[in-house]
């Protein structure tokens, strides 16, 4: 009888790994400080510029209902989507350059998701405690207490992140509405679906999955290494100077690194710098804070974990050096289209002229024979002024001999805002032969001769 042959094992490749928690340890150095810094400095921002007036208005608003965008002095309409597009490219080359010189410092220091993360972080740290209270706590059975503090933390989590909704629709439909609409309880379908989702997106992504969206969600930190070479400066640790690891005074002939494992406790995606380079570092430098601060402890140079180009730690350089290797060509080269593309849209919209004509002929009368041997064509024009006050226009045509306009005389438009009118043109009939005739129809205010706009129209003679 022939023995069963031996069946194969099969293999289970996890292409998601369960979440182990992260119970992140405070710390404190320049690089925590500097990473407050750009907390207040985003979240001021962000949640009081929708309370800034200008002119009677809110001073930036996209008031998508109107169709209507505010940037302080600036009015903008759909037609002006252009101006969109650059600053949203301008927005990709400055993360092309930024990734260039210091790799995922953008994570580390000003991404939504880091400064969100932090936030949450300290909410939980103060109401919750330190990182080994809150680790022994979560090893016991729940208690009343312990039930009490996350209840309250989750609460104070709801709340900031409600705040953070409340503000994030209050770029898209006038805050002080919002308000009153939301005291009300009538605050809008569209404005209450996104106040709530915007919060439970701010809940759950600072408060539960943090890393997670780093690692697994976030699509930079996959191609970020097209955008970094071996002289952009990233996180790292000096392997020459901290191995062999030892504890202090333990062994003889030992590193640097005395194998504490701060930086480790202090990371906010719970890798360990020490392992290399690595996808899931955001380059927030808590583990070099962390551990400057032990080499203060035990008397030895800063610096073990660092800023550092992989070139410079492979060929031992000076941080001078290192810095010298920072104007090199890809550097330059995006420094050269970011302000290349920053200066373009800069005098586009200070050349723009704050006045829009869209010039429609009524197709339901191709040109009619009027009184005196003239053809009249009939005209819907819709002005958009787009200056913050009034105008008053006139309106006159070019392009055929003896065209004159009927209705266009004086049309006033309030300030950010639009008025479609109909106007007649009238013509002689020997003006042209019969067919169409291309005309252009010129709108100018009348206490102001460099606002002006002229448009193409056709004008049909019949036969």
């Amino acid at each position: 009888m022939q023995p069963l042959a031996a069946q194969p094992q099969e293999t289970v490749i996890r292409m998601y790994a369960p979440r182990a928690a992260i119970y992140q340890r405070d710390v404190k150095g320049r690089y925590a400080t500097l990473r407050w810094l750009c907390v207040w400095l985003t979240q001021l921002s962000f949640y009081g510029v929708p309370w800034l007036r200008w002119h009677g208005r809110q001073a930036v608003l996209f008031d998508l209902a109107e169709r209507k965008f505010y940037l302080f002095g600036l009015v903008l309409w759909p037609q002006d989507f252009i101006f969109l597009a650059a600053l949203l490219i301008i927005c990709a080359m400055g993360l092309f350059l930024v990734t260039a010189v210091a790799g995922r410092v953008w994570c580390g220091y000003a991404c939504p998701q880091t400064v969100y993360s932090e936030m949450f972080g300290w909410l939980e740290r103060r109401i919750e405690g330190p990182r080994s209270t809150r680790m022994r706590r979560d090893r016991q059975p729940l208690g009343v207490a312990t039930i009490a503090r996350k209840l309250v933390k989750h609460g104070a989590w709801l709340l900031l992140a409600g705040w953070t909704g409340i503000s994030f629709v209050g770029y898209f439909t006038p805050i002080d509405a919002l308000l009153a609409g939301l005291a009300s309880f009538t605050p809008g379908p569209w404005q209450t679906f996104w106040v709530l989702f915007y919060t439970l997106a701010t809940y759950g992504n600072a408060g539960w999955l943090r890393e997670q969206v780093c690692k697994y969600m976030c699509p930079y930190a996959r191609f970020q290494s097209a955008m970094f070479d071996r002289d952009s400066l990233i996180v790292s640790y000096d392997a020459r100077r901290g191995e062999p690891r030892g504890a202090l005074g333990k062994a003889a002939n030992t590193g640097d690194c005395i194998d504490c494992s701060l930086c480790v406790q202090v990371c906010p995606v719970g890798i360990d710098i020490r392992a290399g380079l690595q996808y899931e570092c955001i380059g927030c430098a808590a583990c070099a804070d962390a551990c400057n601060g032990v080499m203060d402890k035990v008397a030895r140079p800063r610096g073990l974990v660092r800023y550092a180009t992989e070139r410079g730690l492979a060929e031992g350089w000076s941080a001078r050096r290192m810095a010298a290797r920072v104007l090199r060509p890809r550097v330059l080269i995006y420094s050269a289209v970011l302000t290349a593309l920053t200066l373009a849209l800069g005098l586009s919209l200070a050349w723009r002229t704050p006045l829009k004509l869209d010039v429609v002929r009524d197709r339901g009368a191709m040109g009619r024979l009027v009184g005196d041997g003239l053809v009249e064509n009939v005209y819907r024009l819709q002005i958009m002024n787009t200056a913050e006050h009034a105008h008053a226009f006139g309106l006159s045509v070019q392009g055929l001999a003896g065209a004159t306009v009927d209705g266009g005389g004086e049309l006033l438009v309030a300030g950010a805002s639009a008025r479609t009118v109909a106007v007649r043109v009238r013509a002689p009939r020997a003006s042209g032969a019969p067919g169409s005739h291309p005309i252009r129809l010129q709108l100018m205010a009348r206490d102001d001769a460099s606002v002006q706009v002229s448009e193409r129209a056709v004008f049909f003679i019949p036969h």
